[in-house]
Parts: structure tokens; sequence; C-alpha cells
């Protein structure tokens, strides 16, 4: 089962030094489920980034509104630990409450975006972009 972003928090939180993070954040990509080969499309490809990354997006309604339910992969493990917090912020909530919220915050939050390579920070901002194009196009 994927972690909730409250638990990342907490695990952040428990560890102290940026190489144990690190790996945590690895150990998260390690345990995204795999990646559909189908899904492995250009549609789903996320530009901007280094690595090949993939980000798939399906939209339920749930009471009229529609919730937006992502699934990535990547070829970097980094990449993919970065895709399981996008998940667990995102995946399942409703387009306005994605639109509505500040992506940058849970990164700040982590700390995370400190200890990205420049590459990998965009990396991040093509796939909150891409998270929150779909959220536009859903709403």
């Amino acid at each position: 089962m994927a972690a909730t972003l409250d638990e990342i928090r907490d695990n952040f939180a428990f560890l102290d030094d940026w190489d144990d993070r690190m790996s945590y954040v690895i150990e998260l990509g390690r345990a995204l489920p795999p990646f559909p080969e189908e899904a492995r499309t250009d549609a789903n490809k996320v530009r901007g980034c280094a690595s090949q990354v993939w980000l798939s997006t399906r939209i339920e309604r749930a009471d009229g509104e529609p919730r937006l339910v992502f699934v990535g992969d990547s070829d970097a493990f980094i990449v993919r630990g970065l895709i399981a917090i996008l998940e667990a912020a995102y995946s399942g909530r409703p387009a306005r409450e994605i639109l509505a919220g500040d992506p940058e915050a849970i990164f700040d939050e982590l700390d995370l975006k400190g200890h990205l390579t420049a590459q990998r920070s965009n990396g991040l901002r093509s796939m909150v972009d891409r998270i929150r194009r779909e959220a536009a196009a859903a709403g």
C-alpha cells in the first residue's frame, strides 16, 4: 500500500540526515506499483524532465465532481520517489482542490527542493504543471 502524505511527513520529520531522507525517497519510488507498459505512450510522457517520466491520469466522478487519479513512473529512482510523493498529495483529489493547493508548499515543507539538483527541480516543476493542467481540463 502506498504511503499517505501524512506518513511521508512523519517519516521525513523522523529522519535527520539527508542521506537517510533521500534513501527514503528512493524507497517510496521502489514501492510504486508497476506502471502498465501500454501507458508508456508519448501522450503520457512528461516534457521538461531530464529522465524518462510518464504520468497517466484517470478522471473519476464522485458526487458529480471530477477527481483525478494519477499513476506515474520514471527510469530514475529518485524521480520515482518524487512521483510517489505527488501521488500521495494529489491522486484521488478533486480537481478544484488540486488547483487551489500550493504544490510547492509540500516540497518546501519537506525541505526537498533545496536538496534536488536544478534538473530534478525542473522535472518536478514539469510534473506539477502537468498535474495542474490535467486538473484544469477536468474541472
